[in-house]
């Protein structure tokens, strides 16, 4: 892509992930929430040229992570926190696919329950056609490539 809008490519994207999310109803009555306990020493990475209204801190990497209270309006959520616990993969080849986000899995029951949850297919469908959309744009498919690194790292420590 060159010179992209990324304003509509993200409401696009918010747009087809809607509502959704991995269960058909809300997943924080299990929890109490895990994944919304907001600090000011953690957040959720935000996808290249993704805004958001939470408040913004700048890592080292030159990331910029979405931190929270622990509430929010969920219509202004950042893309990282209406997937979670979930992520668009990326292969060497270019295909996306949905997979559990190991990184999550000390922190979301979802993750160490799996085998007992009936998921919502429309979320994972939903999710693909995000990772697509991603995957189009230079920065974005590079931000999936090096997540997916992460993701696969990190599930390797836990194997």
């Amino acid at each position: 892509m060159t010179n992209p809008d990324y304003s509509s490519i993200y409401d696009k994207i918010f747009k087809i992930m809607g509502e959704l999310t991995p269960l058909t109803v809300d997943c924080g009555m299990l929890c109490n929430g895990a994944c919304c306990k907001g600090d000011s020493q953690t957040g959720m990475r935000l996808f290249p040229h993704e805004k958001s209204c939470l408040d913004i801190t700048e890592l080292e990497s030159g990331e910029r992570l979405a931190v929270c209270n622990g509430s929010c309006d969920r219509t202004e959520r950042p893309l990282a926190c209406r997937i979670f616990p979930f992520f668009p993969t990326i292969d060497e080849k270019g295909k996306i696919f949905v997979e559990p986000d190991s990184r999550a899995s000390r922190l979301c029951p979802l993750l160490s329950h799996s085998d007992e949850i009936v998921f919502n297919p429309k979320f994972f469908k939903a999710l693909k056609k995000v990772g697509k959309i991603l995957a189009k744009d230079d920065e974005c498919r590079e931000y999936l490539y090096k997540i997916t690194e992460e993701i696969d790292m990190y599930k390797s420590f836990l194997d």
